[in-house]
């Protein structure tokens, strides 16, 4: 096999998630195409250096999100998080069975602030929760234990609700 078609085919299999990260970390339509160019040169240049530890879907995700954090960085920006909102998606990460939390136009504003207020590595969590990766490939992207993400998932979502129950009871 060479190269060339090997690259192909796994860009066109992680294109999705490439495009989720380099969506999540852009703050205009140029710096999406810019990280996304950028993103796609450093999974070519880092493939001959994938040993096998991961599956190629976590380290395509690795790639991508460091690349991501450096062009943040590089570029001086304050490192803003967009959310597309997806009702389901918000469900599922934040209300629990017992939850009797709506979640209003004002909630999506005070979520959104509340989701830039994080640390980068709690956003990134929070990122790859919301691409429905499983803890254990969350901890092999970022080098933390699985324990320690589902301990960090379970605390992002605890103070989000207290502060979205906050919010709705200004009203």
């Amino acid at each position: 096999m060479d190269k060339d078609s090997d690259y192909k085919t796994l860009i066109k299999e992680n294109e999705t998630r490439i495009k989720s990260i380099t969506r999540y970390y852009s703050r205009s339509k140029d710096d999406y195409d810019d990280l996304y160019q950028e993103i796609l040169i450093n999974i070519w240049k880092s493939i001959s250096n994938f040993r096998g530890d991961s599956s190629m879907k976590t380290y395509v995700y690795r790639v991508a999100l460091n690349t991501a954090i450096t062009f943040a960085n590089k570029e001086s920006k304050r490192l803003s998080f967009r959310v597309d909102w997806d009702v389901d998606k918000f469900d599922s990460f934040l209300i629990e069975e017992s939850d009797e939390l709506v979640i209003t136009t004002e909630m999506e504003n005070k979520l959104q602030t509340e989701l830039n207020n994080l640390t980068i590595i709690d956003r990134t969590i929070v990122i790859l929760t919301f691409e429905n990766v499983s803890s254990k490939e969350i901890s092999q992207i970022i080098g933390i234990s699985e324990p320690n993400v589902r301990v960090k998932i379970h605390r992002i979502k605890n103070d989000l609700r207290k502060k979205l129950n906050g919010a709705e009871n200004e009203h």
